[in-house]
């Protein structure tokens, strides 16, 4: 994709994140999107198919973002020199989550917030089970690895719809205290036999 191309994109999805601030997403018109992002609709339709591809996308790039495996100096934080261990990725998944709350409680609010947390729950499971769990021995386990990745995964979104919902007034560094504290218990009980 050129610069232009890339421009345009940031263009649109910085519309919709504008209009979801504003109003729900069953009420706004790809017409809303292209004035706000003062483009042509032929432009729109470059891009995206639809208005639901659109958030598709916006959430794609958002994650791709927020799970990025490399962990550079931000303006809000700085994991550059923090290695690579299981709950400093934790903690910068949550800055980045805090640093794009305008469009996660955007998208969450609405009607296609359960496709959101869906897709996030896929990525936490592709991209940062393993690393919690590492260590933990599979054939030693009292319930079967699955349930347990299902059951982290789901505390873990369940700790940042309850952060989000309670306006973030905790600190990443706290709610990776929150969630080690309720996670390592599980881990340790499932590696024993």
């Amino acid at each position: 994709m050129d610069r232009r191309q890339q421009k345009t994109r940031k263009l649109i999805f910085d519309s919709l994140s504008g209009l979801l601030a504003e109003k729900s997403y069953s009420h706004i018109s790809v017409q809303e999107i292209v004035d706000k992002a003062n483009i042509g609709r032929s432009t729109f339709y470059a891009h995206f198919e639809t208005k639901d591809d659109l958030l598709r996308e916006l959430c794609t790039d958002l994650f791709n973002h927020v799970f990025s495996q490399s962990l550079n100096t931000e303006n809000t934080h700085d994991f550059s020199k923090s290695g690579n261990n299981q709950y400093s990725a934790i903690t910068h998944i949550l800055y980045h989550l805090r640093d794009s709350q305008r469009d996660i409680l955007g998208i969450l609010t609405c009607e296609s917030g359960e496709l959101f947390l869906k897709f996030f729950k896929r990525y936490i499971n592709d991209l940062y089970t393993d690393k919690i769990l590492e260590g933990i021995k599979k054939e030693n386990m009292r319930v079967p690895y699955k349930f347990l990745v299902n059951h982290i995964t789901s505390s873990f979104i369940n700790m940042i719809q309850w952060w989000i919902e309670g306006g973030l007034k905790e600190s990443p560094e706290e709610l990776t205290e929150y969630f080690k504290a309720v996670i390592n218990p599980v881990v340790k009980c499932n590696n024993q036999f």
